[in-house]
Protein backbone atom coordinates (compact mmCIF):
# COMPACT_ATOMS: atom_id res chain seq x y z
CA UNK A 1 0.00 0.00 0.00
CA UNK A 2 1.35 3.05 -0.70
CA UNK A 3 1.02 6.21 1.59
CA UNK A 4 0.34 9.55 0.44
CA UNK A 5 2.09 10.80 3.92
CA UNK A 6 4.72 8.41 5.04
CA UNK A 7 5.69 11.37 8.32
CA UNK A 8 2.07 12.03 8.79
CA UNK A 9 1.76 8.05 9.30
CA UNK A 10 4.82 7.74 11.79
CA UNK A 11 3.79 10.96 13.97
CA UNK A 12 -0.08 9.14 14.16
CA UNK A 13 1.82 5.69 15.11
CA UNK A 14 3.82 7.76 18.00
CA UNK A 15 0.49 9.51 19.54
CA UNK A 16 -1.68 6.38 19.06
CA UNK A 17 0.42 4.47 20.80
CA UNK A 18 1.41 6.73 23.61
CA UNK A 19 -2.31 6.90 24.34
CA UNK A 20 -2.53 3.02 24.04
CA UNK A 21 0.21 2.95 26.84
CA UNK A 22 2.48 0.93 24.65
CA UNK A 23 5.79 0.48 25.35
CA UNK A 24 7.36 0.82 21.49
CA UNK A 25 5.91 1.27 17.91
CA UNK A 26 7.09 -0.03 14.49
CA UNK A 27 6.88 2.63 11.20
CA UNK A 28 7.90 2.10 7.89
CA UNK A 29 11.65 3.24 7.58
CA UNK A 30 13.02 5.85 5.71
CA UNK A 31 15.13 8.29 5.63
CA UNK A 32 13.11 11.66 6.67
CA UNK A 33 11.66 9.62 9.51
CA UNK A 34 14.97 8.25 10.51
CA UNK A 35 16.13 12.23 10.78
CA UNK A 36 12.82 13.37 12.37
CA UNK A 37 13.28 10.65 15.21
CA UNK A 38 16.73 11.94 15.63
CA UNK A 39 15.18 15.28 16.78
CA UNK A 40 12.92 13.65 19.19
CA UNK A 41 15.50 11.64 20.95
CA UNK A 42 17.90 14.72 20.88
CA UNK A 43 15.03 16.96 22.24
CA UNK A 44 14.23 13.48 24.88
CA UNK A 45 10.82 12.95 23.32
CA UNK A 46 11.22 9.45 22.62
CA UNK A 47 13.61 7.09 24.78
CA UNK A 48 15.17 5.61 21.84
CA UNK A 49 14.85 4.10 18.33
CA UNK A 50 16.62 1.49 16.19
CA UNK A 51 16.42 0.16 12.51
CA UNK A 52 15.54 -3.71 11.49
CA UNK A 53 14.99 -5.36 8.76
CA UNK A 54 12.26 -7.38 8.51
CA UNK A 55 13.64 -9.15 5.39
CA UNK A 56 15.91 -8.13 2.53
CA UNK A 57 14.81 -4.64 1.16
CA UNK A 58 11.81 -4.22 3.82
CA UNK A 59 13.18 -2.33 6.94
CA UNK A 60 11.07 -0.48 9.87
CA UNK A 61 11.88 1.75 12.23
CA UNK A 62 11.26 0.40 16.30
CA UNK A 63 10.45 3.10 18.27
CA UNK A 64 11.25 3.21 22.14
CA UNK A 65 8.04 5.27 23.73
CA UNK A 66 8.67 7.76 26.51
CA UNK A 67 6.89 8.41 29.62
CA UNK A 68 7.66 10.33 33.04
CA UNK A 69 5.81 8.83 36.28
CA UNK A 70 3.06 6.96 34.06
CA UNK A 71 2.47 9.66 31.60
CA UNK A 72 3.19 10.21 28.12
CA UNK A 73 6.44 12.53 27.25
CA UNK A 74 4.82 14.09 24.39
CA UNK A 75 1.44 15.26 24.96
CA UNK A 76 0.92 16.78 21.51
CA UNK A 77 2.14 16.24 18.58
CA UNK A 78 0.93 17.38 15.32
CA UNK A 79 1.64 17.36 11.34
CA UNK A 80 2.16 21.45 9.99
CA UNK A 81 3.39 20.98 6.09
CA UNK A 82 1.13 18.30 4.73
CA UNK A 83 1.34 17.19 0.74
CA UNK A 84 -1.15 19.03 -0.31
CA UNK A 85 -0.36 22.46 1.81
CA UNK A 86 3.28 22.59 2.31
CA UNK A 87 4.37 25.47 4.98
CA UNK A 88 7.70 26.73 4.97
CA UNK A 89 9.00 29.36 7.66
CA UNK A 90 12.34 32.00 8.15
CA UNK A 91 13.11 31.83 11.47
CA UNK A 92 12.57 34.98 11.98
CA UNK A 93 8.95 34.44 11.44
CA UNK A 94 8.51 31.17 13.22
CA UNK A 95 6.57 31.40 16.16
CA UNK A 96 7.72 29.61 19.46
CA UNK A 97 5.64 26.54 19.98
CA UNK A 98 3.64 26.56 23.50
CA UNK A 99 5.82 29.86 24.43
CA UNK A 100 8.95 27.60 23.97
CA UNK A 101 7.99 24.86 25.56
CA UNK A 102 7.56 22.54 22.70
CA UNK A 103 9.41 22.11 19.53
CA UNK A 104 8.98 22.60 16.09
CA UNK A 105 11.09 20.09 13.55
CA UNK A 106 11.81 21.96 10.37
CA UNK A 107 13.52 20.45 7.37
CA UNK A 108 16.23 23.20 6.50
CA UNK A 109 19.04 22.85 3.61
CA UNK A 110 21.45 22.22 6.14
CA UNK A 111 19.28 18.98 7.26
CA UNK A 112 16.21 17.97 9.79
CA UNK A 113 16.43 20.00 12.88
CA UNK A 114 14.77 21.39 15.76
CA UNK A 115 13.51 25.04 15.78
CA UNK A 116 16.29 25.73 18.40
CA UNK A 117 18.74 24.60 16.19
CA UNK A 118 17.79 26.59 13.22
CA UNK A 119 17.43 29.70 15.25
CA UNK A 120 21.51 28.75 16.18
CA UNK A 121 22.25 28.29 12.18
CA UNK A 122 19.98 31.11 11.24
CA UNK A 123 18.23 28.79 9.00
CA UNK A 124 14.62 28.55 7.78
CA UNK A 125 12.32 25.83 5.71
CA UNK A 126 9.50 23.51 6.28
CA UNK A 127 8.03 23.47 9.18
CA UNK A 128 7.43 19.65 9.29
CA UNK A 129 5.38 19.22 12.70
CA UNK A 130 5.09 20.51 16.18
CA UNK A 131 5.66 18.63 19.48
CA UNK A 132 4.98 19.50 23.44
Amino acid sequence: MQLSDPLGDMLTRIRNGQRARQARVVSPASRLRSDVLDVLKREGYIRAWRAEELRPGIKVLDIELKYSEGEPAIKEITRVSKPGRRVYSKIKELPKFYNGLGISILSTPRGVMSDLEARAANVGGEVLCRVF
